[in-house]
């Protein structure tokens, strides 16, 4: 670890003093800043854990429904029953601030003739299995709509949860070690210099003592 160089005056001690005490502050308030990110980072990665597994579940009852309408219908009118869609949707993006941390939210809005099932066709030429596959897949929309937005966040905030603990670190490791061996040093010399100082100060008292009594002895050798 470098160490930094100052002038070892008193001034100079207080500046540092006065650096390290407002880096002791920066360090507690971005540690309790990194505990909440951990926190809502946490809270975030479990219910997008959560959310996964329900639209897992939800995707393989579809492609399993989809496999077998597949087999069941004519490739032809499968085709044909699904190429024109009916409805679309549009989505939104708002932005909120969470742990000075700009994360999106996602809306989905249907527009359409059918926006309950997502079934867009008629039935007489086509399976249940079909039916039910894509109710299955109509209903995990929001869900994989709210999945990538909790994906999104949590990628956020632990993009930031490292620059914090980054600055964490070199708070704790680098400044702040700089700083107390910066004024341990200039107390060292501000003590040496006042023992230097001090032990002239009795050696000019011994001297002029001395020359006292020389002084007091000459006059009464006269």
């Amino acid at each position: 670890m470098a160490e930094l160089r100052v002038n070892p005056t008193r001034m100079e001690m207080k500046k540092l003093q006065a650096r390290y005490t407002t880096a002791r502050r920066g360090h507690k308030l971005l540690k309790d800043k990194r505990d909440e990110l951990m926190k809502q980072f946490l809270d975030v990665v479990r219910e997008d854990k959560a959310l996964r597994e329900r639209v897992e579940n939800s995707l393989d009852k579809f492609y399993r429904g989809f496999t077998v309408a597949s087999a069941a219908t004519n490739p032809q009118m499968l085709e044909e029953a699904l190429i024109c869609p009916k409805k679309t949707a549009s989505i939104g993006v708002e932005y909120k601030n969470m742990m000075s941390v700009i994360v999106p939210r996602f809306d989905m809005n249907f527009t359409g003739a059918n926006t309950g099932d997502g079934i867009n066709y008629g039935m007489a030429f086509t399976s249940g299995e079909l039916d039910a596959s894509l109710s299955e897949l109509n209903g995990i929309m929001e869900d994989l709509l709210r999945m990538s937005e909790l994906e999104k966040t949590a990628q956020l905030l632990a993009e930031e949860i490292e620059k914090t603990r980054r600055r964490v670190n070199a708070l704790e490791y680098i400044m702040m070690p700089q700083y107390l061996s910066a004024i341990k040093t200039i107390k060292m010399k501000l003590d040496e210099n006042e023992r230097g100082n001090t032990t002239r100060l009795m050696k000019v008292k011994d001297m002029m003592l001395k020359a006292q009594l020389e002084q007091k002895h000459g006059e009464e050798d006269e």
